[in-house]
């Protein structure tokens, strides 16, 4: 058996994929049945998409059978690409409001 049978059968990406449809029914059920703040449910969701996020990039895109250093280093680049658009919102927020120097003559 190759290296591409083992890892890649049909059984497998089926199974990965209900797991993933039940997540995102998961997602439904705790959307419609939190009544508490909106906190905690959107932390609930975060939680359950990280995972759902997780599993698909393992799985489908065969993350799970390489060797650790290129699991981590996606992963590193991944979070760095994520932080760095982070940084622009405050400028975005200081142009919208009109904040003085904020527009360009």
């Amino acid at each position: 058996m190759t290296p591409m049978e083992e890892h890649g059968n049909l059984t497998t990406d089926v199974i990965v994929y209900l797991v993933l449809l039940g997540i995102a029914g998961l997602q439904i059920i705790l959307a419609y049945s939190y009544h508490g703040g909106g906190e905690g449910l959107l932390g609930r969701l975060l939680i359950v998409a990280a995972i759902q996020a997780v599993v698909a990039v393992l799985f489908f895109m065969h993350l799970r059978w390489e060797n650790r250093a290129m699991l981590v280093s996606v992963a590193v680049v991944t979070l760095f690409v994520l932080i760095s658009l982070q940084y622009s919102w405050s400028d975005s927020f200081r142009l919208l409001h009109g904040v003085p120097f904020a527009r360009f003559h």
